[in-house]
């Protein structure tokens, strides 16, 4: 007897990075495409580096269905970090060529790291909220219970200001 497939969810991805950002994310794109399918994706934003004086940066929400356990979609989102040639160093905010962030899975609350979803970004950062409510603003958060588009109508964006750009991520 064999088990039950594995439910299908729709995980929601924060792609950015301020180095090369074209060709890093499309690469991203290219080979989330190959391993997940079909994607859903954002508009393009430009913004400022946050935290750190650096270049701008374009970052985008994408989403894909997947039966895949969260473990496994933040493996890839690693292996494609090491494939754009991502360093990590000391410094939290930093540039970087690629920057991915495993936003929602479904709507799964895992608390403890290493995989914390719903990310605490969402609510932080208007290039997290900003596209992700473009994407889903019906989408309910599985804290907060608001949606996404309620919760992006409320968000302070002083400072964090999000330029929409016209770009082709293939």
């Amino acid at each position: 007897m064999t088990g039950a497939a594995a439910p299908v969810v729709t995980a929601y991805v924060s792609a950015g990075s301020n180095i090369d950002p074209l060709p890093n994310l499309r690469l991203a794109i290219a080979e989330l495409r190959r391993r997940f399918g079909r994607l859903r994706l954002s508009p393009v934003y430009r913004t400022p580096a946050v935290g750190f004086a650096g270049d701008d940066f374009l970052n985008l929400v994408l989403a894909f269905e997947t039966s895949e356990p969260p473990a496994d979609v933040v493996a890839e989102l690693e292996r494609l970090h090491r494939l754009a040639g991502r360093q990590r160093g000391p410094d939290a905010f930093a540039s970087r060529t690629l920057d991915l962030d495993l936003l929602l899975y479904g709507d799964e609350v895992i608390p403890q790291p290493p995989i914390k979803v719903p990310r605490e970004d969402i609510r932080k950062y208007a290039f997290v909220l900003g596209p992700l409510a473009d994407l889903a603003p019906g989408l309910v958060h599985p804290v907060t219970g608001e949606t996404i588009g309620s919760l992006w109508a409320a968000f302070d964006r002083q400072g964090q200001p999000l330029t929409r750009v016209d770009v082709d991520l293939g």
